[in-house]
């Protein structure tokens, strides 16, 4: 411990190497899961050893098994790139090992947070009201907001349910869309809501929840009432009416959250943020900013307007806590009390980016999704499913064979491309189908990249569908 320097040197110097070979790097892993298991397989060390050789060991066991996701053509889930200014402040929250609990125990991560949170709410064009609470990502974002949607509509009808738990409570009605993500259900078995309980809403072929079965669904419904909408559709990265629906909900007494994760960064962007029109209305939104705002994990918004049901829901009390009045405490916003300072990564993020980049971003990527869709909807039996709105590109191979047989082709064509590595995509399950799901969301992406990636998929396909002929 007496000198850092070579260790930190030794570290900066392989982060700048790594990093700067992303865009050769394959678009897959090494290794499978198996190897990479059996590498790390070893009995619990009796011995210390030189920290050196540990992190030295832990390089050479690691690289084999890592995801190109920092990578220009990586497609498979909406993660961001994990940008270098966010990567840096990140270091330094590790370096200086804040405990963000409170604004005594450490002002300056509170005070950063506090003001990246006022940015936040600025870019996002919410209600300067609303308090933040920095998570994890988009799963305890909702599953935090929730938590306060849950007390304040229980709180409405005389149910204290912090103090007095779920027992006996109200029945609280929850209603969303059908295709809801499924984080949102997670977050409501978490709060003992269930998600067999809920009322599901018809939604469009894109994936959006109808504002008149909506309308029609919550009708007939008494008493408590949470309502759940979707700014960006994991799937076609559509948006719920979200003002119209916040309206009729409002009209009822319901409280309106939107799962926002990714989507909601559209209203950073002004050829995207009409599509976002109303949802400011809402009570409370989740987003992430391992998204689109390039930061790296660890990193997700619960916003909530009432501050006051946010910092209820949440509040973590004990006598050896220390207090200081007027002052804003990160624990009291978030579901845990030992946690790092992740305000400083959005901090720098946002710093570095600006207004006019955050905007720049979510366009251009936008913009790179439709150009990948133009790209294979010009070959013959390629089906892009959705509208692309957003960025992200739903695409059917086989569209003109039958759908078991078009399934099994996309299936295939989805694992050559992931073998080959040029670049990256993920699958899924939707309207009844087998698709690809392309998503566009990391800041190195260039054009040349959408380009060379749509020639490797288009090729991946041909093979496939040769290889039956």
């Amino acid at each position: 411990m007496t000198d850092l320097a070579p260790l930190f040197r030794r570290i900066a110097d392989y982060a700048a190497t790594y990093r700067a070979g992303a865009n050769g790097r394959p678009h897959k892993p090494g290794v499978s899961a198996e190897a990479a298991q059996a590498r790390f397989n070893a009995p619990a060390p009796e011995r210390g050893a030189a920290i050196e050789d540990v992190i030295e060991e832990l390089i050479a066991l690691t690289e084999p098994g890592l995801a190109a996701m920092t990578g220009p053509r990586f497609f498979g889930w909406v993660i961001g790139g994990s940008a270098p200014a966010g990567v840096a402040a990140d270091w330094l929250a590790s370096v200086w090992g804040q405990n963000t609990g409170n604004a005594l125990a450490s002002p300056s991560s509170s005070a950063c947070e506090e003001i990246a949170a006022r940015w936040l709410l600025d870019l996002l064009h919410l209600p300067e009201e609303s308090s933040v609470g920095f998570v994890t990502g988009a799963t305890m974002a909702n599953f935090t907001c929730l938590a306060a949607a849950r007390g304040d509509v229980l709180r409405r009808v005389g149910w204290d349910v912090e103090a007095d738990g779920m027992f006996d409570a109200p029945p609280i009605h929850v209603v969303l869309g059908e295709e809801a993500h499924s984080t949102v259900f997670s977050a409501l078995k978490y709060l003992g809501l269930g998600y067999r309980r809920v009322v599901s809403v018809p939604v469009t072929c894109e994936g959006v929840m109808r504002a008149d079965a909506f309308a029609q669904a919550i009708a007939g419904l008494e008493g408590p009432i949470i309502a759940i909408t979707q700014a960006g559709h994991i799937n076609s990265g559509a948006f719920d009416p979200i003002g119209e629906i916040a309206d009729i909900a409002h009209a009822k007494g319901a409280w309106v959250h939107v799962d926002g994760a990714f989507g909601l960064w559209g209203r950073a962007a002004s050829d995207i943020a009409p599509r976002l029109q109303g949802v400011e209305k809402a009570d409370s939104w989740g987003v992430d900013g391992h998204k689109w705002l390039q930061t790296p994990y660890d990193s997700g918004y619960a916003i909530v307007r009432h501050a006051d049901a946010h910092r209820r829901a949440m509040l973590i009390a004990a006598s050896y806590l220390p207090a200081q009045e007027g002052s804003r405490h990160p624990a009291d916003y978030v579901p845990e009390l030992s946690r790092r300072a992740r305000g400083f990564a959005t901090w720098a993020m946002i710093k570095a980016l600006g207004r006019e980049g955050i905007a720049e971003m979510v366009s251009r990527m936008s913009a790179q999704a439709r150009r990948m869709a133009q790209r294979l909807a010009q070959e013959p039996g390629v089906e892009i499913m959705n509208e692309v709105v957003l960025n992200q590109v739903a695409v059917r191979f086989g569209a003109d064979l039958d759908a078991a047989k078009a399934d099994d082709l996309t299936n295939r064509t989805i694992a050559r491309i992931q073998r080959e590595g040029e670049c990256f995509v993920g699958g899924a399950n939707w309207r009844g189908r087998q698709i690809v799901r392309i998503s566009v969301c990391g800041a190195s992406t260039t054009d040349a990249d959408i380009d060379r990636s749509a020639d490797a998929m288009l090729s991946a396909w041909r093979a496939e569908r040769g290889a039956d002929l």
